[in-house]
């Protein structure tokens, strides 16, 4: 069984942080991701920069600017993380955009990713008919699991296509903006989170975009089996530096 789907039988609610390779500094990965699991995060993801980050707000396009100009690549990342696992147990999610995938060899970039240990993969912008027809079954091949992304706007219907296809969890966009782009959660989006709850869905939901602190984690796990936070997290090492990511995941939870 992957880790994501080991994980989320855990009977507890899940954070998951997002966060730049290659941001701060270009050698920062490893030591992160060390420091997450340790401050007791459940899963991780591994964001891959790349120029034109269309679902990201201007924090992780910052990070993501930033950490290209430390030269962080996708071969630069996977050779960062060729021994992860020998001190890193929980899974890891390769967020990132078609294009650098593409670029690398789809069938290469996920080869690689299950020789180091890489247990999902998100991309907003690789549609789903496009993956059943064309990649599904590398993705499988390699023991990867697609995680998609629903937001308020999508269709009951596409949300039981989308869950037919899943085999591990959903990315519930908390709203239809950017990442960062909002502070809390009103009516709408609690209304949403129950929406979505009451369908029964065969996957469980983790809700992204919008989470920054424990009163909104809260919020966002009410219905859902947990949530990732991003940009506030990014804004953290920011300002406090690489070193500093216990403090941070105490003021979660």
């Amino acid at each position: 069984m992957n880790r994501i789907q080991q994980k989320l039988q855990e009977d507890k609610k899940l954070l998951s942080l997002y966060f730049t390779a290659g941001y701060p500094n270009i050698n920062d990965t490893v030591s992160i991701l060390q420091q997450l699991q340790d401050s007791g995060v459940d899963m991780v993801e591994i964001g891959l920069p790349f120029s034109d980050p269309l679902a990201d707000g201007p924090t992780i396009q910052e990070s993501s600017t930033a950490a290209l100009k430390n030269g962080m690549t996708t071969q630069v990342l996977f050779d960062q993380l060729k021994d992860v696992r020998k001190t890193i147990d929980i899974p890891l999610i390769m967020m990132g955009y078609f294009n650098p995938m593409l670029q690398y060899g789809v069938e290469k970039f996920c080869a690689k990713c299950q020789e180091i240990g890489i247990d999902g993969i998100i991309m907003p912008d690789l549609p789903l008919a496009e993956y059943e027809a064309e990649y599904k079954a590398i993705f499988e091949k390699y023991g990867l699991i697609n995680v998609f992304l629903i937001t308020p706007q999508t269709s009951d219907v596409r949300i039981k296509q989308i869950d037919a296809a899943s085999n591990g969890f959903i990315y519930m966009v908390s709203s239809a903006s950017t990442t960062g782009s909002q502070s809390g959660f009103g009516n709408t989006q609690s209304e949403y989170f129950e929406r979505i709850a009451n369908m029964k869905l065969n996957n469980p939901q983790i809700v992204g975009f919008g989470i920054s602190n424990s009163a909104t984690f809260k919020a966002a796990t009410a219905y859902a089996k947990g949530a990732i936070i991003g940009s506030a997290f990014i804004k953290h090492i920011t300002s406090h530096g690489a070193n500093s990511v216990e403090a941070f995941v105490k003021t979660i939870r």
